[in-house]
């Protein structure tokens, strides 16, 4: 599927991406081309209005959240077009009103990404009827016209869902699994001649924010909507389980990462780092057929050729091992490549079992694990004393609702003054669209919208230009149209500036057949956005900015404090033969989580001005060292749990491990205290000469130890350099 067009373009016509934008368009078509049907389209349009506006808060999520929040942006809507109505035909009232609310609504960024669309959704609103000055009462039958558009499209999404409670499931689980496949195979180019490794190391975190993300998702999905998919039914358990055991996969692909360099000056010459390339390029093309499956409805085949490939590669490393068998340097190389081709035959196996679970005859007999799923999800906390509290110049949320309010307000008065003076510009509210969608709490966000929206629409207004000059068939232009409209609403999660793209000859060719203007509004909605980004862009950088690196000691002590708590659930494995399973997954999870926070912190910064990118070089190694501990540590849990390693006396160990504990408290209290505690312990080493009476799993397990205590004590060191 990586690299055929045809899969690729199927896969993305059935995923979550797709069926989103076709159910909005739907809903957006439907009541604009029955009321024009009856000669009321202007009707028709605000109706549609009201479907955009709701749709914007119908994001993958429990069904009961979606309903919830479209309920509730339906009943603000009709409020807000009320309120907006009645005090726009005075300038000073309804730019109060405008700041105020900017200001209220950019607060429920504090509730969640969902409640945060439900204030764009409102907004949205405010903006675009602004300047549609109407009679009183025209003003409560267009309000009542957007309440009933919001009510139609919510009973459409949850009609939809009722129909099929698990095909959301099913899309945001297979792609999750791809995005699985994309870091397996970045991880297979680790094993090819010549790969650079620091730029493939930089593609490997910024996936793995990806993998996350999607995971979160589904995480959210199935253990959120425990009415709908229970585990008493064939397909909730056929979907918890295959969403435990790809967990469980992507844990067995952290734990493989070595010193590639080493091995390449090794082992280059026999082929096997080839051999290892190939095979995970092929484990993950099985995952993108099961991916696919889940898409589709269809049995995956496993390919039992993957099982005859692992064995040619373990005949290949022993041979290798026969002759390097008298160098101790060279055969711990040797370790290694067994260690690889063992977590590589793990992998094989967890896939099979997953594919196992697609059967139909085996689907109605599985059976779930015992999952105590309040642990792995959290609640949003809507009390009002978080309001409160987030009331104050300290709180990031309250500056991002000032800013916005100020940058509103600004936008506001210069769309009046150009409507006033400039002859092209009659629709200027897109000035404050433009500066809607594009502001973000974060600076580095903030500049990423604002690029993708001003080439999307740069880009979309050349398209629109052509379309509207070379065709004059109605029927042609109509036709483009709707697929401007399913593309605009099918990327706007997976790629803004296609989103963009799409979404400017849609507006365009509306205005259009609406006879409210044809070239003339393409230059308009260029200028306007170009306007509307740069009071965006300035208020981000110059009124209480945002700085990435604030945020930097608490990222840094929580990836800490995740890795040592991951670190202590391992090693109750060894030393107390703990059989907690709940609380090492939930200690597994928050690594993951806070490796993709701090990831996706340094990649913001580096988007920044250069005068705000702080300890960049340190920053980036000491990322680079967390994720290595981490894939460390779960090598060293699979040792026993997947592999049985065992070792005659574990309590030898006892001191490498308690100093690693120690080492990481030390690393959490310098960048809490900001004072280099330099008394920590120097490592404890085993002697290299106490290899040679132990097996290949027993040196396995001691030299995994010395490992995780080295970058242990490397991160610690890292943790003096950098005074956050």
């Amino acid at each position: 599927m990586n690299n055929n067009p045809i899969k690729t373009t199927q896969s993305f016509l059935l995923s979550t991406y797709f069926a989103e934008g076709l159910r909005t368009s739907v809903g957006l078509l439907v009541p604009a081309l029955v009321m024009a049907h009856f000669g009321m389209l202007q009707h028709g349009v605000t109706l549609s209005l009201g479907v955009l506006c709701v749709s914007i808060v119908d994001s993958p999520g429990p069904i009961r959240h979606r309903r919830n929040a479209m309920m509730v942006t339906t009943l603000l809507i009709f409020i807000f077009s009320l309120l907006t109505g009645l005090t726009n035909q005075n300038s000073f009232f309804i730019a109060i009103v405008l700041a105020v609310s900017s200001f209220i609504f950019s607060m429920f960024v504090l509730y969640g990404a969902r409640a945060a669309a439900v204030g764009v959704g409102v907004l949205l609103v405010m903006v675009v009827n602004i300047d549609d000055v109407r009679p009183w009462r025209e003003v409560f039958v267009s309000s009542g016209l957007l309440f009933l558009g919001g009510a139609w499209y919510t009973i459409l999404s949850y009609s939809v869902y009722k129909i099929k409670p698990y095909r959301m499931a099913q899309q945001l689980l297979s792609e999750s699994i791809v995005e699985i496949a994309v870091f397996l195979r970045i991880k297979a180019n680790f094993y090819r001649k010549g790969v650079n490794y620091d730029a493939n190391f930089a593609k490997l975190l910024k996936v793995q924010i990806a993998v996350h993300e999607k995971q979160d998702e589904v995480r959210e999905m199935l253990f959120k909507t425990r009415t709908s998919i229970k585990d008493s039914t064939p397909e909730g358990r056929f979907l918890l389980m295959v969403f435990v055991d790809t967990v469980d996969l992507f844990e067995q692909i952290m734990s493989t990462y070595y010193d590639y360099k080493s091995l390449h000056q090794q082992f280059d010459k026999q082929g096997v780092l080839v051999d290892f390339e190939n095979i995970i390029n092929k484990l993950a093309d099985a995952l993108e057929r099961v991916s696919f499956a889940l898409q589709t409805g269809e049995t995956p085949v496993f390919n039992t050729k993957l099982i005859q490939d692992a064995i040619e590669i373990k005949n290949k490393i022993a041979l290798i091992e026969e002759s390097h068998r008298s160098e101790l340097s060279k055969n711990l190389g040797v370790i290694a490549l067994e260690n690889i081709e063992q977590n590589v035959e793990n992998i094989i196996a967890r896939l099979r079992n997953i594919v196992g679970y697609f059967n139909k005859a085996e689907k109605k007999n599985i059976q779930t694990r015992n999952i105590d799923v309040k642990q792995f999800v959290s609640s949003q906390n809507f009390a009002k004393e978080l309001l409160i509290e987030n009331l104050t110049f300290k709180s990031v949320i309250f500056r991002h609702a000032l800013r916005v309010s100020i940058v509103m307000l600004l936008g506001f008065i210069v769309s009046r003054l150009l409507s006033t003076y400039q002859s092209w510009a009659s629709y200027s509210y897109w000035i404050l669209l433009t500066i809607l969608v594009i502001s973000k709490p974060g600076f580095s966000v903030t500049k990423k919208r604002n690029y993708e929206r001003i080439i999307g629409t740069i880009m979309g207004g050349l398209v629109s230009m052509l379309i509207l000059v070379y065709i004059k068939d109605r029927n042609i232009l109509f036709g483009f149209l709707l697929v401007c409209m399913v593309g605009a609403y099918s990327f706007h999660r997976k790629s803004y500036v296609t989103s963009v793209f799409f979404l400017t000859p849609f507006t365009l060719l509306l205005f259009n057949f609406l006879d409210l203007g044809g070239l003339s509004v393409v230059r308009e909605r260029i200028y306007d956005t170009l306007i509307g980004s740069a009071i965006a862009i300035l208020g981000s950088y110059l009124l209480f900015p945002n700085w990435e690196h604030g945020k930097l000691k608490r990222a840094m002590i929580s990836i800490l404090r995740a890795n040592l708590n991951y670190y202590q659930e391992i090693t109750k494995n060894y030393f107390e033969n703990s059989e907690d399973t709940t609380a090492y997954k939930v200690a597994r999870k928050q690594v993951y989580v806070n490796t993709a926070n701090l990831a996706t912190l340094f990649q913001r910064m580096l988007s920044e001005p250069k005068s705000k990118q702080l300890f960049v070089i340190d920053l980036h190694k000491f990322t680079s060292l967390n994720y290595l501990l981490s894939s460390y540590m779960a090598s060293l849990s699979l040792y026993q749990k997947d592999n049985k390693y065992r070792l005659s006396d574990y309590q030898e160990l006892k001191p490498i491990a308690d100093n690693t504990i120690a080492l990481l408290k030390y690393a959490i209290d310098n960048i809490s205290t900001h004072k280099a505690n330099e008394d920590y312990k120097p490592l404890i080493i085993n002697k290299i000469d106490n290899y040679l009476n132990r097996n290949t799993e027993e040196i396995s397990i001691i030299e995994q130890f010395n490992l995780i205590q080295k970058i242990t004590y490397d991160i610690c060191k890292m943790s003096e350099k950098i005074e956050v």
